[in-house]
């Protein structure tokens, strides 16, 4: 199937990326559009449009061959390392694999009965109180930690391991984790940075090549090899910008998410990328004009 890749932009320059109804808009590269290509665009019913003027628009209903989909994932991964940012932060769930392994994980240990059962039954409850609003974001993020009060870390981090290797590595974007590679081979400091708790993203980063003491996740106390309920980090919303200027207190380059609770992180870095959003982020990246990037989704 041929790809149909439509640009249209009277204004300045745009390289857009068409993926799976979808496509990434970049303002600082490609060259100028075949008149065709504006001509196009420009038809009525054409393709179903987001946005309001052409040089904004974002087209739906696109359709790729999977070498354009190669292209589309190259171009972006080299759009970044021209950047050449020498500190970066990654979100980790929907931004470098699809789906999220924190929520994942929390079904999954109480499924394998990995937590006390009166642990799970009171858990359940309360994560059907945040699912309904009723219970705040960071708030639930610290009690997916804290439930594990009592239990060896140790024993923790094997089962997160075994999870994520089973469940979630065949989900990475392959662009993101080559992304991630080639930015550190250029020299660039990576960080993850999640809401997640840290025994799954430090799993997870065994694929990226990120270090252990290069995840800002959220954690608790280790009190002799037991973990405690005593919180000392949730980077969701302004929590992760405030975790980056503790840990790194260096100005950020380059930042990567996927939802409203990356904004905050995405806000300041010199180069945001909206990576896979979701609704909210997509409409505040575009607002902002921040660069918008939708991989290709790698589950089977």
């Amino acid at each position: 199937m041929s790809s149909a890749i439509f640009l249209c932009d009277l204004r300045a320059t745009f390289a857009i990326f068409a993926v799976k109804g979808f496509s990434f808009l970049n303002p600082d590269s490609a060259p100028r559009p075949h008149p065709l290509q504006s001509t196009l665009c420009q038809e009525p019913g054409a393709l179903s449009r987001v946005g309001g003027l052409c040089g904004n628009t974002t087209f739906r209903k696109t359709i790729v061959s999977s070498s354009a989909v190669a292209d589309k994932a190259q171009a972006f991964v080299e759009s970044v390392l021209r950047l050449e940012p020498r500190f970066a932060a990654f979100d980790c769930d929907g931004t470098l694999w699809s789906g999220d392994a924190g929520e994942s994980f929390f079904s999954w240990e109480m499924e394998e009965k990995l937590v006390p059962e009166e642990v799970a039954s009171a858990m359940r409850k309360r994560y059907a109180d945040y699912k309904a609003g009723k219970v705040p974001e960071d708030v639930m993020c610290g009690e997916m930690v804290t439930m594990h009060k009592g239990m060896i870390e140790s024993d923790v981090q094997r089962a997160a391991t075994r999870f994520f290797d089973l469940h979630f590595a065949e989900k990475i974007f392959p662009e993101m984790r080559t992304l991630v590679r080639q930015l550190q081979e250029q020299g660039c400091d990576v960080w993850a940075v999640s809401s997640t708790n840290e025994w799954v993203i430090r799993a997870a980063m065994r694929h990226f090549g990120i270090p252990r003491d290069h995840v800002l996740a959220a954690a608790v106390k280790i009190s002799k090899m037991r973990i405690t309920d005593r919180l000392i980090r949730i980077p969701s919303g302004d929590g992760k910008p405030k975790a980056i200027r503790k840990a790194v207190k260096k100005k950020l380059d380059a930042a990567f998410g996927n939802s409203r609770w990356d904004a905050d992180m995405l806000a300041i870095a010199r180069h945001p990328f909206a990576v896979n959003p979701n609704p909210d982020l997509e409409a505040i990246a575009r607002e902002r004009n921040w660069t918008v990037y939708f991989p290709e989704d790698p589950s089977p």
